[in-house]
């Protein structure tokens, strides 16, 4: 996910290995000329879960009218960049509104790409009065429909039980045994186990789309010229075809801010709304019945809840990158919410409860809305 710092302007690269540093200097020099580059004002644009980097760098404007740039810093060793070339590519034939790769230098990584904005959707949003963010969320979801609208199988990697049950195992593994240092007795490890069966086999069933896996606020970005009406869409190297429910989910449900429902409800259903109109929605009761269709999103969103909190935890223990835990109690305030609103979910909770210490809340558990 990426992590953007606008207030960054005067920040100067870092560099922990002088010669991918002199690598570096020697690769600039030569994108110098092709793309009126002012290699000076070089700085740090953003950094993000994962080891990439990237720089903005003022140009001229000769070229393209373009006055800055961005350069990626993902290094081979580390960060395979094939896959976000290749649906950059997809998602730009699709419609959407994604950076232009202007150079790749494959055996080094480094990239110069098009800056398409300085501030994300997070950043412009006004958590305050989330109404006021409808405009660009309904903007997002022209995003969303756009790339899904464009979907076919054998394209992208396929969101399959197997990836599904990795992802899950994260919790487990990172969360309660790494972070929580809890070991499992048989009984909740057979909790575990039946809660994680009933997800996977809800969110299998759902129909098949391409799939960004981080659509949300952070990665949306509000575009630099006026006569651009899309966001920009970023951070979609890990994009597979699996189920519809999951990016409304990611939106909605964000990794570092909470809506309350009454928005949550509102956007996924224009979101709902929009879809079935395009023959999305053609499955199950779906097309007639938003709740079942709720239903599936909010199962969908626990799984990524789930394994969204193991993966801040591997940030923090395994990579030294501890500010992500910070955000860990989001994500089990959407848990324990997910999990004591249905029946099915409720030994999830009880679980939760017992790892936490805390006590779970009284109230009503239904299958649907």
């Amino acid at each position: 996910m990426v992590c953007f710092n606008v207030s960054a302007a005067i920040d100067k690269p870092v560099w922990d290995d002088p010669a991918r540093q002199q690598a570096f200097e020697v690769w600039l020099r030569a994108m110098t000329a092709s793309f009126d580059l002012k290699p000076d004002s070089l700085r740090v644009a953003s950094a993000d879960a994962s080891f990439r980097r990237y720089f903005r760098i003022d140009c001229s404007g000769q070229t393209d009218g373009a006055i800055t740039r961005i350069i990626m810093d993902a290094p081979p060793a580390r960060e395979n960049s094939e896959p976000f070339v290749r649906i950059a590519r997809l998602l730009a034939d699709a419609g959407l509104n994604v950076p232009t790769i202007h150079a790749w230098d494959e055996a080094q990584g480094f990239m110069l790409l098009t800056d398409v904005g300085t501030q994300t959707l997070l950043q412009a949003a006004n958590l305050e009065d989330p109404a006021a963010n409808l405009p660009q969320f309904q903007n997002a979801l022209d995003s969303l429909l756009q790339m899904q609208q464009a979907s076919r199988p054998g394209v992208l990697p396929s969101y399959d039980e197997a990836m599904l049950r990795r992802e899950l195992q994260l919790f487990p593994e990172w969360y309660i045994g790494r972070h929580r240092q809890v070991t499992l007795d048989e009984a909740q490890q057979r909790t575990l186990a039946q809660v994680f069966d009933t997800l996977v086999a809800q969110n299998l069933a759902a129909p098949q789309v391409y799939v960004h896996r981080d659509f949300m606020p952070r990665n949306l970005m509000l575009p630099l010229r006026a006569d651009e009406p899309r966001l920009a869409v970023l951070d979609f190297q890990d994009a597979v075809y699996g189920p519809i429910t999951y990016d409304i989910a990611s939106l909605m449900r964000d990794a570092f801010a909470s809506w309350d429902e009454e928005f949550v409800i509102d956007v996924t259903v224009r979101y709902w709304e929009r879809a079935r109109k395009l023959g999305l929605m053609d499955f199950e009761d779906w097309h007639s019945d938003f709740g079942r269709f709720f239903r599936a999103v909010e199962w969908m969103g626990l799984q990524r809840h789930l394994k969204v909190a193991g993966i801040f935890a591997r940030l923090t223990i395994r990579d030294g990158k501890p500010k992500y835990l910070a955000d860990t109690p989001r994500f089990l305030a959407y848990i324990r919410h997910t999990a004591g609103r249905y029946r099915e979910l409720k030994p999830l909770l009880q679980l939760v409860d017992q790892i936490e210490g805390t006590e779970a809340a009284m109230g009503w558990s239904f299958g649907r809305l």
